[in-house]
């Protein structure tokens, strides 16, 4: 019998796949068949017991009769009359994980003066959102643009939202708080890892061989590298304005640039200026006397 899409219980639990519901607990599917059938066995019998049957005759009736409304009416009724309760501790199971707590990343321009990031904060706190990590990056300094000009940051954060929290209302909330360009997007645990730590890493592995700069790059940006062949051309820039945000290129002497892309995550300055001293480390290595062993190696 196929489950009744209208009811809550099925539109919790219809899995996204096979749109199957889940197999309930082994104790509730038989107490559920057992309240189901008994009243039904109690009727059929007290029917048959009464007649004038012979014996014989009476049990082929009750068996066949009981075996039919079994399989045609209890077990049916016991799955859709009974549902709720039958898969009871997966509705609970599906409402916790509904309400973990998920990891997003975000980020947003904030004007460069004091009382921006708390309204910011205050803005996200009022979603039950934590803020885990921050980093912030100059975008534009009061200096550059002039007297009487405030210059602007780009702050970008790692938050613990609460299940329900979706990203339209992330993105109102840094709006609210007075940020612009807002970008937000799901992230795991891994947005956690210091990212200086990756990058010593990642230099200590370059030390070791040269030519795995691009390889080291692209962990480190959690990018994709941009081949440079004919075939597979480097993202098209627009014309005056320089290279996309989510476009870096990394200019070498030795390999040819290399451009790395990562769509709808335009890169940090902080992170481009880490991709820089690596191809410089790269560049020093690979000019160096030791640069064939460690190669052979």
């Amino acid at each position: 019998m196929k489950p009744n899409p209208s009811t809550s219980v099925t539109a919790d639990l219809l899995c996204d796949v096979c749109g199957q519901l889940p197999e309930p607990p082994k104790a509730r599917l038989t107490l559920a068949n057992i309240a189901v059938m008994l009243p039904i066995e109690l009727l059929v019998h007290a029917a048959v017991v009464g007649t004038t049957l012979p014996y014989v005759a009476k049990v082929l009736l009750l068996a066949v009769t009981a075996t039919i409304l079994v399989i045609w009416v209890a077990e049916p009724s016991a799955a859709k009359v009974l549902r709720g309760w039958l898969h009871a501790p997966a509705l609970r199971q599906r409402h916790r994980l509904h309400l973990a707590p998920a990891l997003w990343r975000a980020r947003t321009v904030l004007l460069d003066q004091p009382g921006s990031l708390q309204t910011v904060t205050q803005s996200l706190a009022r979603l039950g959102t934590n803020i885990l990590s921050l980093h912030v990056h100059p975008v534009t300094s009061a200096r550059s643009l002039g007297p009487g000009h405030i210059g602007t940051v780009m702050d970008e954060f790692v938050l613990s939202a609460p299940g329900d929290v979706t990203e339209q209302e992330l993105l109102k909330a840094l709006a609210d708080g007075g940020g612009c360009g807002s970008l937000v997007w799901p992230t795991t645990a891994l947005a956690m890892a210091d990212g200086q730590t990756k990058a010593l890493t990642l230099a200590t592995r370059i030390a070791g061989n040269p030519k795995e700069l691009p390889h080291a790059v692209a962990e480190l940006l959690s990018a994709k590298i941009v081949p440079g062949d004919p075939e597979h051309p480097a993202p098209a820039t627009s014309a005056g304005v320089g290279p996309s945000p989510d476009v870096l290129k990394i200019p070498t002497a030795w390999n040819g640039p290399l451009v790395f892309s990562r769509p709808g995550e335009p890169f940090t300055p902080a992170e481009s200026a880490r991709a820089h001293r690596l191809a410089e480390l790269a560049e020093i290595l690979a000019h160096s006397p030791a640069a064939p062993e460690r190669a052979r190696c």
